[in-house]
């Protein structure tokens, strides 16, 4: 398809980069419902790793199949697919270009707790070139005692994509010196945002923000400049401005599994307060094959301004 002017718009925001990243960056933003709208929406499936089988697909079991998930992004007319190394392999080869795919190079188990939250690097930028994808995504944990390691580990993995012409998607998660509230608290999902950012991220990902302040003095700071924080609307746009003033895409995870009138609400906040999209796993793929459909229909619908 031809390039609208917010896709050329949002391609001149990253100047450095190479025109191969560049090309893929404009492949996510130009395939799907929302191609050439300058929005995103992801499936991401990564929670099989991250949390457990059960947990993850137990609720639609359809989920245990990587097919499953390749497929309703495909149907969905998502922009892209997201998943670790073993997902991917399992449906590359038979979906080869019917959707942007975006390895996830790093991961964690639940299965024990530690004190320094850090994924361990489980494929590399290389499986990605091979498996045809558009995208790298990586997680980093801003907050944590195993922060700068993670962050070493990002620039490398950067350049890597980068020689490679992809560009990175960024999962940035608080937590570890943290309290339980201040994982999702404003002030800091907008540092983790500005951490991203300042880290060459191409697409941002971070939680909704929740209207609670973690720092002392980062709330001297919001008082101070008189930032609205009462409404998600606001604080997504208090997020976005921390990407580098809005030349960063920043989406939003849907979070925990929730009732859809409570997720499209926030979904109706996110694009109001300018959020760029949407990255939905649970709250997609757990429900049944034609309501998880129509949810990230109406998700688009959103996005699309419809």
């Amino acid at each position: 398809m031809a390039y609208t002017d917010r896709v050329k718009q949002i391609l001149s925001w990253y100047p450095s980069d190479n025109p191969g990243t560049l090309t893929n960056l404009a492949r996510l933003l130009n395939h799907g419902t929302l191609a050439g709208t300058g929005k995103l929406v992801i499936l991401p499936v990564d929670q099989g790793f991250e949390h457990g089988p059960a947990r993850s697909f137990g609720p639609n079991p359809a989920g245990y199949d990587p097919d499953y998930h390749a497929q309703l992004a495909i149907e969905s007319g998502c922009n892209a697919y997201a998943a670790p190394l073993g997902f991917l392999e399992a449906i590359a080869g038979k979906l080869a270009g019917e959707i942007p795919l975006i390895l996830k190079v790093n991961n964690s188990d639940s299965l024990a707790k530690t004190a320094a939250p850090m994924s361990a690097v489980t494929s590399s930028v290389k499986d990605a070139v091979r498996l045809g994808c558009t995208a790298v995504g990586y997680t980093i944990y801003p907050g944590s005692a195993a922060r700068n390691e993670q962050y070493q580990d990002l620039r490398d993995i950067i350049a890597e994509a980068k020689s490679y012409g992809l560009p990175t998607v960024l999962w940035a998660y608080p937590r570890g010196a943290l309290t339980k509230e201040g994982e999702t608290a404003i002030d800091v999902v907008a540092y983790a945002a500005q951490i991203s950012a300042q880290m060459g991220a191409h697409i941002i990902k971070v939680k909704p923000p929740t209207d609670f302040l973690e720092q002392a003095e980062a709330k001297k700071a919001f008082e101070k400049a008189n930032i609205s924080t009462k409404t998600l609307a606001d604080r997504v746009r208090e997020v976005v401005r921390s990407a580098f003033n809005g030349k960063r895409i920043v989406i939003f995870s849907g979070g925990e599994a929730k009732e859809t009138s409570a997720l499209m609400e926030d979904i109706k906040q996110i694009h109001q307060g300018g959020g760029f999209g949407s990255i939905m796993g649970r709250n997609a793929f757990q429900r049944p094959h034609d309501e998880s459909i129509k949810l990230l229909k109406d998700v688009m619908n959103v996005f699309a301004g419809k």
